[in-house]
């Protein structure tokens, strides 16, 4: 072979040997800077599936959510609250489990779960001191958020659920709270609620509603009517007689067969109330002290809409024993609380600005609640007695709507008298007075005329 070419040949190929040696490392860096962020053996995720929180950690994998959790860990540290097992296996409704584990609902559960998580690194010693104000944290889930406070007793809570087990499991990388029970973004109940209320209708055949006799107020006939048409009597006829004690059932237009399923959606309702926070007395009474809770199941069921105004915890702390030890009190203060209309937050505000003062009616007959604006919301009630929309919209399905206020309403005391006056006016009997008859005026000229002929005679 001739030496030249031999010579260029090795030159060729030590120059390709230069270029390999320095271009191979380049590509391996970039292609490892190219790949998601190793997670090591000491990583806080580890640590959160070989932990106790074993239902927690179940449904973090159904929901594919560790890469995206492994590349939060890589840019920063992260908190997690983790739910205890019992309040995800026995406490959470079964029925709300399910909806999340259908994989259409794949969206709502990985918000349900980003929503226990927070981008930054909060121990138990950076919690807020009782002395300050709520801290509010931005979660994974970019709408939601979570407010971190300390209670007067030095106990931590996260929105309404108490932390259990500060501290619980901390590495380099995060930290793991154990909380007592699964916090809910209003995002995923509205989302279940609206599921289930249309699976509810969904397969309903129409029946024939009734007819009232307008003489007799009775019902005459069966007229058709399509599934979900509003009840023919009012809801006044359809309410248990006395005081919630012994509900009785309802008069609607589905005969046996109910287009709603009434009992589940306030079950629905009572559930968001204590989940939200703030409104256990509320839900108490509705449950425990009164069978309200029953009979409003039983009239959502025959077709009637009502709008509650819930007070709040410290609304219905300021009620005296007197006011409640009355027989049927608790139920004559929750009527007043209930309007049988559907009734939100917008649809309220816009009345009150178009029409002034607006007076809505109630179950409890025949007071009514008086609304206007006041400081860009709507206040309810009278002078001293008034409470303001606090938290609107806490729960609207389209049948039952839930307004949050800050004060417990009463009947106004000239309103309980004209009440009364119209009462007494009513049963006071009507005494029929003989009319006194008069002649005519024909027979008025004739008698004069013959009187004057007597006397001439």
């Amino acid at each position: 072979m001739d030496t030249s070419v031999y010579g260029v040949c090795n030159h060729k190929n030590f120059s390709f040997f230069l270029i390999l040696v320095f271009l191979v490392p380049f590509l391996l860096h970039s292609a490892s800077s190219s790949t998601s962020p190793q997670i090591n053996s000491n990583s806080i995720l580890v640590a959160l599936l070989d932990s106790h929180y074993t239902e927690l950690a179940e449904l973090v994998e159904k929901a594919l959510l560790l890469q995206k959790l492994e590349e939060a860990v890589g840019n920063h540290n992260i908190t997690i609250f983790a739910p205890r097992n019992h309040a995800l296996e026995r406490d959470l409704d079964p029925e709300f489990k399910r909806f999340l584990l259908e994989p259409r609902n794949l969206n709502s559960l990985q918000t349900l779960l980003m929503s226990h998580i927070l981008p930054t690194r909060i121990p138990s010693a950076a919690w807020p001191p009782a002395a300050t104000s709520v801290v509010r944290h931005t979660t994974l889930s970019s709408d939601y958020h979570l407010h971190l406070t300390t209670n007067s007793s030095g106990h931590k809570t996260v929105d309404s659920a108490a932390v259990l087990r500060p501290d619980d499991i901390v590495r380099p990388d995060g930290v793991i709270h154990g909380i007592e029970r699964l916090l809910v973004p209003r995002s995923v109940q509205e989302d279940f609620n609206r599921r289930r209320s249309l699976r509810s209708i969904a397969a309903v055949l129409p029946e024939g509603a009734p007819e009232v006799d307008p003489r007799t107020h009775r019902l005459k006939k069966p007229a058709p009517v399509p599934a979900g048409a509003p009840p023919v009597l009012p809801i006044y006829d359809a309410m248990a007689p006395g005081p919630s004690l012994a509900p009785a059932p309802a008069p609607g237009p589905g005969g046996p067969r109910h287009h709603f399923n009434g009992e589940r959606q306030v079950k629905d309702f009572i559930q968001t109330l204590l989940h939200y926070g703030g409104y256990n007395e509320m839900a108490d009474i509705l449950v425990n002290l009164t069978s309200l809770a029953t009979e409003m199941g039983r009239l959502v069921s025959e077709g009637y809409v009502l709008t509650v105004l819930a007070p709040n915890d410290e609304a219905m702390a300021k009620l005296t024993t007197d006011q409640l030890s009355e027989p049927g009190a608790p139920e004559q203060i929750i009527y007043y609380h209930i309007i049988p209309e559907y009734q939100t937050e917008e649809s309220m505000y816009n009345a009150v600005r178009r029409f002034g003062k607006i007076r809505y009616d109630t179950l409890r007959l025949p007071h009514k609640v008086a609304a206007q604006e006041a400081d860009g919301s709507v206040k309810f009630g009278n002078g001293d007695g008034s409470a303001y929309l606090f938290d609107p919209d806490i729960y609207t399905d389209g049948r039952i709507s839930v307004q949050g206020i800050d004060g417990v309403l009463f009947p106004r005391e000239e309103e309980e008298e004209d009440n009364k006056a119209a009462a007494r006016r009513r049963t006071t009997p009507l005494v029929k007075v003989a009319a006194k008859p008069r002649r005519g005026k024909l027979m008025q000229v004739a008698c004069g005329m013959l009187g004057a002929f007597g006397s001439v005679c």
